[in-house]
């Protein structure tokens, strides 16, 4: 018989990758409101790092899923009526690794390669 959902727990630790997108904003530029939420990821203490096409982030399955209904509900405040987020969301169980390890290892076979 399988567990109850309510008993079931989250992942220890997860990888995120995350498109936050505003809509709906005065103007097509959102670069503001992705100013906003890089200044939460800041001050949330997990891992993160911005690229063109989202922000990826690190930690607890469930402070990087609360981090990221954060920043919808942040945006929401600040006059934000419809937010779309498209995230891809990684967890292992037979080792730790970050995302800044999964750079480095392409990068160390790259650098192998003379390039």
């Amino acid at each position: 018989m399988a567990a109850s959902p309510t008993s079931l727990k989250t992942p220890e630790a997860c990888v995120a990758d995350f498109c936050l997108i505003p809509i709906g904003t005065p103007t097509a530029s959102v670069s503001e409101q992705i100013a906003d939420v890089q200044r939460l990821m800041q001050k949330s203490g997990l891992s993160y790092s911005m690229h063109s096409a989202g922000t990826t982030v690190e930690g607890s399955w469930d402070d990087v899923m609360r981090l990221i209904g954060q920043a919808h509900v942040m945006l929401h405040d600040k006059g934000i009526v419809r937010i779309q987020t498209d995230i891809r969301v990684g967890s292992r169980t037979d080792k730790k690794q970050s995302f800044g390890d999964k750079v480095k290892a392409v990068q160390d076979l790259l650098g192998k390669d003379g390039t």
